[in-house]
């Protein structure tokens, strides 16, 4: 992929592009519903539906692709004991490495007892507490996507009283599900909730180099010679930083800019153009690993597909599996 030519931010394609694409589009819109239809009767298994204006039978009849039915997953067997951090990642309490933290506060505790060591093994027969209430691995697994609008914080509450995510999903189910990572108060687009820690854990760890995909605004156009600055790589007060790809959005809107980066760290996108001299307008992520907001509207939700699920859980496991094996030859060479 060109450093300046990647996904929405491509040239123009060619007619016979679009017309092939359109006819994908519509192969997939009637798999889709067929498959819907299939499923409407395991769909009410007591999982409450999407709360969107237009019902599927009247999403179908205006030709528009009815939602995916909602996907669960039964975890397999727990009996085998696991690291306490973990442990409360899996049951939705939070994610590992804020696990830690909680453990080391001393506010675990184990068959009566305080534990503070976040290696400590969890057996299935243990009694396990956080701040007074029992706790219990999540068996249903729930994965949800959100269009992120704007005003809206990106945590499960706020003390301060401030809108957050979950304002947006109030009785879609009753498993405790959390944002995978953060998006700022004012930026917008594809967020992903859930109750699985484990994936969380992998999404959010830097090794696995998730990919993030953002269009932005800004109050005025990027320079050549700025574009050709943050393409080499800035090096602000965390750090040096670089982008995976840059392009202009639109070549007649040069305010307009796509930026791929796997970078986690706070507001990097945001301080990679104040950096330069530029105002960020508007920040909108279009995709987040392989996750677009397709077919979602700003404000509204989806439950993820099988086949979505089945794809972050293997995301880039290849390319950790390299890089550990090639870790493990560079110790067996020292």
């Amino acid at each position: 992929m060109s450093k300046n030519s990647f996904g929405k931010f491509a040239g123009q394609k060619s007619n016979a592009q679009k017309k092939e694409e359109f006819r994908q589009e519509k192969k997939k819109a009637r798999a889709e519903k067929n498959e819907y239809f299939a499923k409407k009767k395991a769909a009410e298994r007591g999982l409450k539906a999407q709360p969107t204006a237009a019902t599927p039978k009247t999403r179908a009849s205006k030709g528009m692709t009815p939602p995916p039915a909602p996907v669960t997953f039964e975890r397999k067997n727990t009996n085998a004991a696991m690291p306490l951090n973990k442990y409360l990642a899996h049951c939705g309490v939070c994610s590992r490495r804020d696990a830690v933290a909680i453990i080391k506060e001393e506010k675990v505790k184990i068959n009566g007892q305080i534990i503070t060591e976040p290696g400590y093994k969890v057996a299935d027969r243990d009694e396990v507490k956080v701040n007074g209430k029992k706790i219990h691995i999540q068996k249903e697994l729930v994965y949800i996507l959100v269009n992120k609008p704007k005003d809206y914080i990106t945590t499960s509450e706020d003390p301060q009283g401030r809108k957050t995510i979950m304002d947006l999903l109030k009785g879609v189910t009753d498993q405790r599900i959390y944002p995978v990572g953060r998006l700022d108060r004012n930026t917008t687009g594809v967020l992903l909730l859930t109750n699985d820690g484990e994936l969380t854990q992998k999404l959010s760890h830097p090794s696995y180099q998730v990919k993030k995909v953002y269009e932005v605004t800004l109050d005025k156009p990027l320079e050549k010679k700025d574009f050709e600055k943050m393409l080499n790589g800035l090096t602000l007060e965390d750090g040096f930083i670089a982008p995976d790809a840059l392009g202009y959005a639109d070549p007649k809107n040069k305010k307009i800019i796509g930026i791929e980066i796997h970078s986690g760290r706070n507001r990097i996108v945001r301080r990679m153009f104040e950096h330069l001299g530029y105002d960020v307008k508007n920040l909108d992520r279009v995709l987040f690993a392989n996750l677009t907001k397709k077919n979602v509207d700003r404000g509204k939700w989806r439950y993820l597909n099988e086949k979505e699920v089945r794809l972050l859980k293997f995301l880039n496991k290849s390319f950790v599996k390299k890089k550990d094996e090639l870790k493990g030859k560079n110790r067996d060479e020292e």
